[in-house]
């Protein structure tokens, strides 16, 4: 791949065009600039969690249940990531797999009625 404009930049500044690109619905874009970030700082959540929902979105879904099973292995607790890949398996048809994520997400969560939208669980963290 070319480097392009939004690639570069300090770390804030990407994640902040990333997270344009994501809300623009440039998922391919958003992803490019997230999987750079993710690769600079492995230990960060909220940019490979993005990542995994830009995969998500552009129907990447083996990339982004494997970013999903990362933040999962580092934070088995992280109740998003729970909900994201129990989402993820649904759409592969994987349902059975997917009802234990989503179980234990709402375990967590405490809220056994509904689903929290990525947008409402992203803005609380």
């Amino acid at each position: 791949m070319d480097d392009t404009y939004y690639e570069f930049g300090t770390p804030a500044d990407r994640w902040d065009r990333a997270q344009l690109f994501f809300e623009a619905k440039e998922y391919l874009t958003a992803a490019r600039i997230l999987g750079g970030l993710v690769r600079e700082m492995p230990e960060q959540v909220a940019p490979r969690l993005l990542l995994a929902r830009a995969y998500y979105h552009s129907a990447r879904l083996a990339k982004a249940e494997a970013e999903l099973r990362e933040v999962l292995e580092r934070d088995p607790v992280e109740d998003y990531a729970r909900l994201m890949l129990g989402r993820t398996l649904e759409r592969q048809g994987r349902h059975v797999e997917a009802a234990t994520h989503l179980r234990m997400a709402h375990a967590m969560t405490g809220d056994a009625g509904s689903e929290p939208s990525g947008q409402e669980r992203h803005n609380q963290g």
